[in-house]
């Protein structure tokens, strides 16, 4: 398991950018969130297999139509936290 904070950056808001990313990380199989931030980027946290994460990370790389990326930092987290109870899925955070 592994563990991944990611931020990114262009024209990523207003264009269904986390409903997208929502949708690819539950067809992955992770858990994590994603949400807008006042800066104008997306962060997202994501946790599952290493390779099923750097699909995502990949796809955040280009992201929706409409989407223009052009940055994602990527942050890999020591551990990958543990299942609280009722976790499950990844959601959109507002």
């Amino acid at each position: 398991m592994a563990r991944v904070r990611a931020v990114v950056r262009g024209r990523v808001q207003g264009v269904s950018y986390r409903m997208n990313a929502r949708h690819e990380a539950r067809v992955r199989g992770l858990t994590g969130w994603v949400m807008n931030q006042d800066d104008g980027s997306v962060a997202l946290e994501a946790s599952g297999p290493r390779e099923r994460i750097e699909d995502l990370i990949a796809w955040c790389r280009r992201g929706p139509a409409g989407a223009q990326v052009t940055a994602v930092e990527v942050e890999w987290l020591d551990e990958a936290p543990g299942r609280s109870p009722g976790a499950s899925g990844f959601d959109i955070r507002y």
